[in-house]
């Protein structure tokens, strides 16, 4: 974490509550955390393991993107999917390269995609000048937040016209021909507090070479680079008046590359783009009466993913079958367009003496209202006409596109429980029934005891189960010859038990500990289909088991040192062959130092090893490479000017660190990580 947020990384108790107060003030509230429970609350007494990052640390470690950030928290480790280089948030060994295991909030509203099920495939980053705070879990939390809240939740708050008094500007420029320029303002307007977000940028990427990969050898682009680059559009606008709260934003990636292409096999031409746009209305007022408070809000979300140059999904000259030869190879456009529509309200009640109760009601329209699908090959993988660019065909208005439009519609509830039965001990018990108009209902039990042991020592034991939805494209996928969806699939679920321990021996030194076992069942795979096509068929099949232990220290060695780090262990095994599940790293060890050289300016280094991935089940190739990469930030104030400049390298010594690709994906040597790349930065504030 970086100087300030390390303060987060342990509940210690060695200060009072008055110290704590302070530091909240000088370092952004990094004590108290809302995700845990709904409310906010003290981060030592939340039931659940979190971590909370603030703008302040998140500046200090001279992070650009939410991946450098969450890269910094234990247990979550950030890979790389083939497709589009899409990052992968990895909680505690839980890994897939298509559909994800944690839920991504903005400002508590999930910015989940219908199709995959995940923050969306062109995603191409997502800055960080305009974030205030990100909170973070570890471990199940659909108890509050229901689907996908499976391995972790990761809640991004944006800042508030108080966090961003005046107008800031930016420029940014570095390697790989990387461009950004940014205005944040907070203020009034009337009685409106005010903060406006603007941000553009573009890159070429990292252009690594990918050695080999899923095309035939006589025709492939490999060796080749990857296809990284991206242009962005990022706005944000938010307005309050007392309980009631408006946001609006936008997120715009164009000309996002491939990757190391759509199906593992080089594709340098294609791009696709991404829309996003949502809006979220709030009220909420604590104290309606002496014991009630209430919340209500509404949100929209609307989604578009397109490729504006249609994917080459296999090279030209690819052969498929006696006679099937592809002239300008395999090429596909599926795009789709989704609007989401959430309502949800809550309740508390505090009026029963040491409980605080919270109840909760909402209803989700989700909507996949458009598909359609331009490619030059039929469902059974022949080709159209010569299989050229010409060839390309609309199948939009047919019913042998990807995927007809589909609707779902989500009904919860849920109520929970704090009860404080004695002054050193807090038991949390909640529940959530989520009934899906598809696939019928789920109920997700947790909970948590909380004891302060002593004034420097805290101890939690929690259990929780969580599920995952199967995604539009798990369930109603037609016309794949490769594998089809199943209507009749049900959620995975995962069942976790965790006990952790904080601990502040000195004024100086905190330390967290924290161990884990989950067991995964129905695991949403495909599966072989006895009755071909498609050769594969979705299925709940198998599960996983994993366990683990976090550890986190902060170790304030001077008043200008702080030294922090964590590492993580987890072991995950295959259910259906008692093998290791793979891909994701055994050993992960970060290691941040923070020095406040002089006034006005301060350094900071990172360390991050990963090390310990295995293959799974069926994958002869050697296990992945351990690496170790450090990252370097410094920034200074010009003088006694308003200027402050920041330079940052990544990967300073140029490691070649590389991330897993698929068993059988046909990239050999794995995706490689970006090399060695420098950035300075400018800001300025009026």
């Amino acid at each position: 974490m970086g100087l300030a947020a390390a303060l987060a990384l342990s509940p210690g108790l060695a200060v009072s509550q008055t110290d704590e107060d302070e530091l909240a003030l000088a370092y952004g509230d990094q004590r108290s955390v809302s995700i845990a429970a709904g409310s906010r609350q003290s981060l030592r007494q939340a039931p659940a393991v979190a971590s909370v990052i603030t703008a302040e640390a998140i500046s200090a470690m001279g992070a650009v993107d939410l991946d450098e950030v969450l890269a910094s928290v234990p247990g979550l480790h950030v890979g790389r999917s083939a497709n589009q280089y899409m990052p992968l948030y990895v909680f505690r060994g839980i890994y897939s390269q298509f559909t994800a295991q944690v839920l991504l909030l903005q400002n508590g509203v999930p910015m989940t995609t219908l199709f995959v099920g995940n923050k969306g495939n062109v995603w191409a980053g997502y800055p960080v000048e305009h974030i205030a705070r990100i909170e973070v879990i570890r471990g199940p939390g659909s108890a509050l937040y229901g689907a996908d809240a499976f391995a972790g939740v990761v809640n991004i708050i944006t800042k508030t016209g108080a966090d961003t008094p005046g107008t800031r500007v930016g420029l940014r420029g570095g390697s790989f021909k990387s461009r950004d320029a940014w205005v944040l303002h907070g203020g009034k307007l009337g009685p409106l507090d005010v903060s406006a977000y603007l941000r553009v940028g573009s890159t070429d990427g990292a252009r690594s070479l990918i050695d080999k990969d899923a095309a035939q050898p006589a025709v492939t682009h490999a060796p080749g680079p990857i296809n990284v680059g991206h242009d962005a559009v990022d706005a944000n606008l938010e307005m309050g008046n007392g309980a009631w709260r408006a946001r609006l934003g936008y997120k715009l990636r164009g000309d996002v590359g491939t990757g190391a292409g759509v199906a593992s096999a080089l594709d340098p031409t294609g791009k696709g783009r991404s829309e996003r746009t949502h809006a979220d209305l709030s009220w909420t007022e604590p104290q309606v009466t002496s014991d009630w408070g209430v919340g209500l809000q509404a949100s929209f979300l609307h989604y578009a993913e397109t490729a504006t140059t249609n994917y080459v999904l296999l090279p030209p000259g690819t052969v498929l079958g006696p006679g099937n030869v592809f002239t300008d190879g395999l090429i596909g456009g599926p795009n789709k367009w989704e609007r989401q529509l959430r309502l949800s309200g809550y309740a508390t009640y505090s009026g029963l003496a040491g409980h605080s109760i919270r109840l909760g009601v909402g209803h989700d329209d989700l909507d996949l209202y458009k598909t359609t699908e331009y490619k030059n090959f039929n469902p059974n993988f022949s080709r159209i006409g010569t299989g050229s660019w010409a060839d390309v065909t609309d199948f939009s208005g047919t019913a042998l596109k990807f995927m007809l439009p589909q609707q779902r519609k989500v009904d919860y509830l849920y109520a929970q429980d704090e009860w404080r039965f004695h002054p050193d001990w807090i038991l949390t018990a909640g529940v959530r029934r989520d009934h899906y108009s598809d696939f019928g209902a789920t109920t997700n039990p947790r909970l948590a005891l909380v004891w302060s042991a002593a004034y420097d020592l805290t101890v939690k034991l929690m259990h929780g189960r969580a599920f995952r939805a199967p995604s539009f494209n798990e369930q109603y996928s037609i016309n794949n010859p490769v594998v089809g969806g199943n209507p009749a699939i049900k959620p995975e679920t995962i069942r976790t038990t965790e006990a952790a321990l904080a601990w502040a021996p000195a004024d100086s030194l905190q330390l967290n500990l924290t161990l884990f076992r989950y067991a995964m069942r129905d695991i949403i795979r495909g599966a072989p289909n006895p009755a071909a096509p498609p050769a594969n068929l979705i299925q709940n099949r198998g599960g996983q088991d994993g366990r683990g232990a976090e550890l986190e220290v902060v170790w304030d060695a001077s008043r200008s040192l702080r030294i922090s780090g964590n590492y993580a262990f987890q072991r995950s095994v295959d259910q259906d062959t008692r093998l290791d599940a793979g891909y994701a790293p055994h050993h992960h060890a970060y290691l941040q130092a923070d020095w406040a050289a002089v006034r006005g300016a301060t350094l900071s280094g990172q360390l991050n090893h990963v090390a310990g991935r295995h293959r799974p089940a069926g994958d002869a190739r050697a296990p992945v490479k351990d690496y170790t990469t450090l990252d370097l930030a410094a920034r200074t104030r010009l003088g006694a000017s308003d200027w402050e400049l920041s330079v940052m390298l990544r990967n300073v010594f140029d490691a070649d660190a590389r991330e897993p690709s698929l068993a059988g994906g046909g990239i050999v040597n794995d995706l490689p990580v970006a090399p060695r790349a420098g950035y300075v930065q400018a800001q300025y504030r009026y």
